[in-house]
């Protein structure tokens, strides 16, 4: 039977002979390292014959597998032809960008403008993530940039944008809050795990401030309609509070600040790279615009 080769692992073999490196070749991939792996697997099956040959780290190409290689990279490249020809081409992401959902208004959409008129043809991908996956995601190649809380002072990576103080949040006409409710303080929080809830509850627990669990959500959005609702309070920084919302710090446990962080991948693109440098202006811009930040 004639071998039916798999046009995405011809282009992985490619991507990864060209970097050196099948570990950055799946980081500008945007695939898994176990996934390239049963890629170059199946790549095998389909040639029979062993293609690579492990050489100190790395792996390089056995005389079939120069062979096949050759015919890869006209095979890649006449495919993508024939893409363009057509108008059949999907712009592959670029750069995948990871950011909590409190930047998704501003930050998120003023970065990606900025960085449009100096790289129109680049493509970003955005995704929202729950800030205690994003450093794990920028570290396993699925994500180039992220912007990311963390405990002040116990960071193990990334450049430090700013300290931000945490508070107590609740609607407008909400009432004395620190010992009002008979049944406890009622929390709207997101999900375990989160650097937010567990700020919240460690403050609670210290001062002796009975609380319950009204709603916990994974959505921002969802968390403060609760609390604009009535269902309780919440903990945030001052970035992003909408409208129908006010501080409660002066009535409940002083909470202590975040680190915001911008996190980037190994060997990311010279594309990437620039974005870095538009994001971290735009973030350190909208910040100090309204008043809430101590840079180092």
């Amino acid at each position: 039977m004639r071998p039916h080769f798999d046009i995405e692992a011809l282009r992985t073999m490619v991507v990864g002979t060209e970097l050196g490196s099948f570990a950055r070749a799946a980081v500008q991939l945007g695939r898994s390292q176990s996934a390239v792996s049963m890629q170059l697997k199946r790549l095998e099956e389909q040639a029979g014959h062993i293609l690579f040959q492990r050489n100190g780290r790395g792996l390089v190409p056995t005389e079939a597998g120069e062979t096949l290689l050759a015919y890869a990279r006209r095979i890649v490249a006449m495919h993508d032809e024939a893409g363009a020809t057509l108008g059949a081409t999907v712009a592959a992401p670029a750069i995948r960008l990871g950011l909590p959902q409190d930047f998704f208004e501003d930050v998120m959409p003023d970065a990606i403008g900025c960085f449009s008129k100096l790289q129109p043809n680049v493509h970003v991908e955005v995704r929202a993530g729950r800030n205690f996956a994003l450093e794990e995601e920028v570290r396993a190649g699925r994500l180039d940039i992220a912007l990311a809380f963390a405990e002040a002072g116990r960071a193990r990576s990334g450049e430090l944008l700013a300290s931000m103080p945490m508070f107590w949040f609740g609607r407008d006409d909400a009432a004395e809050v620190a010992l009002g409710y008979q049944d406890g303080l009622p929390l709207v929080l997101f999900n375990h795990p989160c650097l937010f809830r567990q700020a919240a509850l460690q403050a609670l627990d210290a001062a002796a401030v009975r609380w319950r669990l009204s709603l916990t959500t994974p959505s921002l959005s969802g968390l403060w309609a609760a609390v604009r609702f009535g269902l309780g309070v919440t903990v945030r920084t001052m970035h992003g509070i909408p409208d129908g919302i006010r501080r409660l710090d002066s009535e409940l446990p002083r909470l202590p600040a975040l680190e915001l962080r911008i996190l980037t991948g190994t060997d990311i693109s010279p594309a990437a790279s620039e974005f870095v440098n538009v994001l971290e202006a735009v973030t350190r811009k909208r910040l100090t615009a309204k008043s809430q930040l101590a840079y180092r």
